[in-house]
């Protein structure tokens, strides 16, 4: 699989990449649970495929996905050769503090865990749900704790991962990010980070973009999800997937397929990252993003309308 590197480090990336957060098991925000067993049997089918880059957090399942993931390569001997490891400063579950003192003990708890010692791809996360912004974007907060830990060397590169794509533009404009990581705000449905990809393509961020099946309706198709952004869409919002059903119908496309390379053919990202539950959704998606299709069909697919907002504007945020 063709890998990107990312800024000026030796870190090169995937094109495809899996996500790990409902692998931590987070009923409340995906309306099932992932047992251990069925978890470790997923991070070693990633750990095997031609991808090579895992994504995690601190905050997943409140600590499960990082302490499965570290069992898996305790059991393994190790991180697999040239694999990086991207995972998440996270704020206090509890109090929303998020200061320099607590990014800390994040990615302290992170390192034990993980069974590390260092992070290929460190990331700040969801400043936006902080109790104060300024804990993190001050001189002395936790994103210039950030990079006292890439000079340290427990992080050898640094990045940005959250929703709010305004307030994401004005903190990487600030900060020497090596990458960032948008979630649900670019796929076929909505291009909320647009602008906010023009801007990082220009300055050199590497680009992950997450959730391309807008979190389930782009996988599974309307007879199966309602799900747009964790939330259920209503009928006018389903209508332009109904049309794409159509398309991939007309010219025997895999329904997913179609969305997951919208992503990986835009030139300005780095990664596509998919949530994955089971060992079959790893080989199942690398065959979907090499499925072939036709100019005809993109051709239709890119006349299909999409919005703009921000698609998590009214969402209810679960963190479990």
């Amino acid at each position: 699989m063709e890998k990107r590197k990312i800024k000026n480090s030796n870190i090169r990336i995937s094109k495809l990449s899996f996500g790990t957060s409902a692998l931590g098991d987070m009923p409340d925000t995906y309306g099932y649970s992932v047992d251990e067993g069925r978890a470790r049997e997923t991070i070693n089918a990633i750990f095997e495929s031609e991808c090579n880059l895992i994504d995690t957090s601190r905050n997943y399942g409140f600590g499960n996905a990082e302490k499965r993931i570290g069992q898996v390569i305790q059991e393994r001997g190790g991180l697999p050769d040239d694999f990086v490891i991207s995972t998440k400063l996270d704020r206090d579950m509890k109090t929303q503090k998020f200061d320099a003192t607590r990014a800390r003990k994040s990615i302290e708890e992170s390192l034990d865990a993980l069974n590390v010692d260092s992070i290929g791809l460190l990331h700040l996360h969801d400043p936006e749900h902080c109790r104060d912004i300024t804990e993190i974007t001050s001189q002395h907060g936790s994103l210039a704790e950030l990079f006292k830990m890439k000079e340290e060397g427990l992080a050898e590169t640094v990045g940005l991962a959250m929703g709010k794509t305004d307030l994401m533009l004005e903190i990487i404009k600030d900060w020497p990010f090596d990458a960032i990581i948008n979630h649900n705000r670019f796929t076929i449905l909505n291009r909320n980070a647009d602008e906010l990809y023009n801007y990082a393509y220009t300055n050199n961020i590497s680009i992950i973009n997450a959730a391309p099946y807008a979190s389930g309706v782009l996988a599974k198709g309307t007879e199966r999800s309602r799900l747009i952004a964790y939330s259920e869409a209503t009928d006018q919002e389903l209508e332009p997937v109904k049309e794409l059903e159509k398309i991939c119908h007309k010219y025997n496309i895999p329904f997913p397929a179609a969305a997951l390379q919208f992503s990986l053919n835009d030139k300005r990202i780095s990664s596509t990252l998919v949530g994955v539950t089971k060992p079959k959704r790893v080989s199942d998606t690398i065959e979907l993003s090499k499925f072939i299709i036709p100019n005809e069909a993109w051709e239709e697919i890119n006349q299909l309308p999409y919005t703009t907002h921000d698609v998590e504007a009214a969402r209810e945020y679960k963190p479990g």
